[in-house]
């Protein structure tokens, strides 16, 4: 084990999936083209976040909620966009992985506010 890997600990955040404008073009195209993968594979971190934990523009991180695990690159926000402690990420199949089954009774899983564990992957 490296000395990163062992000085890393899991953070808990808070994941607010949305939709996005290069989100929604993407689909349009085709969700196997690379602007909607990689609008939907990217997690955006408030930038004092990323250096408190050492991560960098387009580094892999895990992200774990209690209904499941997901691996997508991250990207910085300035502080004024992007609170600290809350992560962002356009809907798509990573997303999915990460939401439970229930509905609210809106026919659309519960999204909003979920909280994840985030950890760096080497």
């Amino acid at each position: 084990m490296d000395s990163r890997e062992s000085t890393f600990m899991a953070e808990t955040m808070t994941l607010i999936p949305g939709r996005t404008t290069k989100q929604g073009v993407g689909l349009l195209e085709s969700k196997f083209k690379k602007q909607y993968r990689d609008a939907t594979t990217t997690v955006e971190i408030n930038v004092e976040d990323m250096a408190r934990l050492g991560l960098k523009d387009g580094c892999k991180v895990r992200l774990r909620s209690a209904n499941g695990v997901t691996t997508v690159k991250c990207t910085g926000r300035k502080t004024e966009d992007l609170p600290t402690g809350v992560l962002f990420i356009a809907y798509g199949p990573p997303t999915s992985k990460l939401m439970g089954t229930d509905t609210g009774a809106s026919g659309m899983p519960l999204s909003k506010h979920l909280e994840v564990e985030l950890e760096r992957v080497n």
